[in-house]
């Protein structure tokens, strides 16, 4: 990292910037019970809702901080936005290639629903049994669409976590700690550990609300927090390479709907490790082809960075 005088926004500054919207993006999610005493949810729908509403609040609140304190020139709406990684231009790349290079991790699991939805057609027979249950598919994609819109767990896991985290993590840490001085891949991997503090209230409700001993609540969040260090240190690579805030945003949402990487499985008598293992060779083989800034930018202004660092400083 830079340390000279040069620098708009000092580092400690931008360090002690990401640690506070680290916490803070945590600790409002208690603020209505410890702070405002509110009574508990009496279900859990509200109790979600009552985190929406606390998420909302602190991501606006890291916005609207995290654009005061850099130094921006222009308060136009498209440079503002532009910095935080919200553009359409080249939107269609910063969806359609960052997803297909995540999905490559997850060819393992890919090829074992594959041969589970064949294993499937095969006991039903084939044929017209065949077509009969896939009409019936079809039709009941509208319920299932209605049913996924009315769980209140569908909008958590795939909409307002990835958004939230992706705004405030990415579009709000990464601009600052560049701006600080801050070489790329330190901002990478600093990141995701300012990350993973938001997932650590996982504990508490493992360790307290699940009653699960203090030993295995450390190793399941342990494992969790492991997991979200390296999607951080990948979303935030995403964000820095393509400069849209859609690249990381939807391989989140992909990874959250996926889960974990299916790396082995007794099904296919090994085709889904070969599977998995092509994927993760394909993926290290195109992580930088498929991300070349070039891809998802256009040189305007003479300034080579798409954040337009090179004009503030």
């Amino acid at each position: 990292m830079s340390s000279d005088g040069d620098n708009n926004i000092s580092t400690p500054v931008a360090v002690a910037s990401c640690v506070a919207m680290a916490l803070f993006y945590v600790l409002i999610l208690y603020a209505p019970t410890v702070i405002l005493r509110l009574p508990s949810p009496s279900s859990f729908y509200n109790f979600m809702i009552r985190r929406f509403v606390c998420a909302a609040i602190s991501t606006v609140a890291s916005l609207v901080f995290t654009a005061y304190i850099l130094p921006i020139k222009s308060w136009e709406a498209s440079l503002i936005l532009g910095v935080f990684g919200i553009r359409k231009d080249h939107l269609w790349q910063g969806v359609v290639y960052p997803l297909l290079l995540t999905s490559l991790i997850y060819a393992g699991s890919l090829v074992l629903n594959l041969l589970l939805l064949l294993e499937s057609w095969k006991e039903s027979g084939g044929g017209c049994s065949s077509f009969s249950k896939f009409r019936s598919f079809v039709q009941a994609i509208p319920a299932c669409i209605l049913t996924c819109v009315s769980d209140v767990s569908f909008w958590r896991n795939l909409v307002v976590a990835p958004l939230t985290e992706e705004l405030v993590f990415r579009a709000c840490m990464v601009p600052l700690l560049l701006c600080a001085g801050f070489r790329i891949y330190y901002a990478i991997f600093l990141c995701p550990i300012l990350f993973s503090l938001a997932h650590l209230n996982h504990f508490r409700e493992m360790y307290i609300k699940h009653n699960r001993s203090y030993i295995k609540a450390s190793l399941i969040v342990g494992l969790q927090l492991g997991y979200t260090v390296v999607f951080g240190a990948y979303a935030s690579f995403l964000f820095i390479r393509t400069g849209h805030l859609a690249a990381p945003l939807f391989a989140h949402i992909f990874c959250n709907y996926m889960g974990l990487p299916v790396l082995l499985h007794p099904r296919g008598k090994g085709l889904v490790s070969a599977a998995a293992l092509a994927g993760v060779v394909g993926f290290v083989t195109l992580l930088f082809p498929l991300t070349k800034p070039l891809m998802y930018n256009d040189r305007t202004n003479n300034c080579p960075c798409w954040l337009g660092y090179c004009l503030w400083n």
